[in-house]
C-alpha cells in the first residue's frame, strides 16, 4: 500500500515542508520524500511517527492512500500486511478505519483516537488497557472505546489477529 500521496496531502494541507514534517518525525528528509513518492514504504513506527508529526494517525494515513470507492471488495491476496502487521480492511475511506492486526504491537504506545474505535480479536488473546483499567479480551470479544479515551494494546498469545475499526471525527 502506498501511503505516499497521503501523507503529501496532509502535509501540503498543513502548510508544512517536508523538512518540518522530518525533524517533527525524527526521520531524514530524503527517506521522507522517498515515502511521499512511493519509493519507500515507512514501517508502522515510523508511519506513526510521520503521522503525530501531522497530527494524524497511522491508521487515517493508511485509509488515505487510496481513493474511496462506493463498494469494494478486499482480498487478502490484494492487501498485504505492512512491515508492522497491520492490514487494511477498508480503502480510501476517510470516515472508517478498518485495520487487521497479526503480530506484535507497540504496548509502550498510547492511542488517543479523535473518533471512537471497537477492536476485535478474531483470533487468540489480547490486553487492552483504556484509562489505566486492564481487560483482557479472548477470541471473538470486542470492546468499545470511546472518542479521545487513552489506549493502548498487545497480542498476549502467538497469531493473535486484532481488528481494529473506527470512525474519524
Amino acid at each position: 500500500m502506498n501511503v505516499g500521496p497521503g501523507i503529501r496531502r496532509r502535509r501540503r494541507a498543513l502548510e508544512l515542508t517536508l523538512a518540518e514534517v522530518a525533524r517533527r518525525a525524527g526521520v531524514s528528509v530524503p527517506f521522507l520524500s522517498q515515502v511521499e513518492n512511493g519509493r519507500s514504504r515507512p514501517s508502522m513506527n515510523s508511519l506513526q511517527r510521520i503521522a503525530d508529526a501531522l497530527d494524524s494517525t497511522a491508521v487515517e494515513l493508511l485509509a488515505a492512500a487510496e481513493a474511496p470507492r462506493p463498494v469494494d471488495v478486499v482480498r487478502a491476496a490484494d492487501a498485504p500486511a505492512t512491515d508492522g502487521g497491520a492490514r487494511p480492511l477498508v480503502r480510501g475511506h476517510q470516515r472508517l478505519h478498518a485495520l487487521e492486526f497479526t503480530g506484535d504491537h507497540d504496548w509502550d504506545r498510547e492511542y488517543r483516537h479523535a473518533g471512537d474505535e471497537i477492536l476485535y480479536v478474531a483470533d487468540g488473546r489480547a490486553e487492552v488497557e483504556v484509562d489505566g483499567a486492564s481487560h483482557i479480551l479472548e477470541s471473538g470479544d470486542t470492546l468499545y472505546i470511546a472518542a479521545q479515551r487513552p489506549h493502548r494494546w498487545r497480542p498476549t498469545q502467538p497469531r493473535t489477529r486484532v481488528l481494529v475499526m473506527g470512525e474519524a471525527p
